[in-house]
């Protein structure tokens, strides 16, 4: 990671940035929506109040370079619509867990595979990073689609201890 301060990323039609307590009507319906939250085995956060906290926490954590954390906005529109993230990271800074989530009425447009695109990019190029992995449930079909389309390798024998349910895809930095 080597003093990497936090970036902003933009794509064609997306901007990445840290997320703002204005941001906490978004990021409370991201983690309790019942639809957006299907596949994913999390308590539903409850209140305004939590998401705040959730947000305040998340821009601690990317001061201290313990996870990067994007909000994703349209470039049109500064309303946050989900959001994407590298966690988890090796004591070494070689690998990291991608985690994403959007909201219902913007998913199937090509927005997560953009926003993506980028954080892998950033992953590799700018955090030196040599592996990704992502979890995600074997029936989230529309995350599996989006994973084998970033050419992330489906890791056959390999399973989430306490996760039975979630399958783990792997990108390496030579794959790109």
């Amino acid at each position: 990671m080597n003093n990497t301060n936090y970036t902003e990323l933009t794509t064609e039609r997306l901007a990445l940035r840290k997320l703002i307590l204005e941001d906490a009507p978004q990021i409370l319906f991201l983690r309790s929506d019942e639809d957006v939250n299907k596949y994913i085995k999390r308590k539903p956060m409850s209140s305004l109040e939590l998401a705040k906290q959730f947000i305040e926490d998340r821009n601690n954590d990317i001061s201290q370079k313990t996870i990067y954390y994007w909000g994703i906005i349209l470039k049109s529109n500064p309303q946050l619509i989900g959001t994407i993230c590298l966690w988890n990271l090796s004591k070494d800074k070689t690998y990291a867990e991608i985690g994403y989530d959007l909201m219902p009425e913007f998913q199937n447009k090509g927005i997560m595979n953009e926003a993506i695109k980028q954080v892998v990019l950033f992953g590799f190029e700018i955090l030196k990073l040599h592996k990704i992995e992502a979890f995600t449930q074997y029936k989230n079909e529309s995350s599996i689609k989006l994973l084998l389309k970033n050419k992330f390798v489906l890791q056959q024998n390999k399973r989430e201890e306490g996760f039975p349910d979630n399958r783990i895809y792997l990108l390496e930095n030579f794959d790109l």
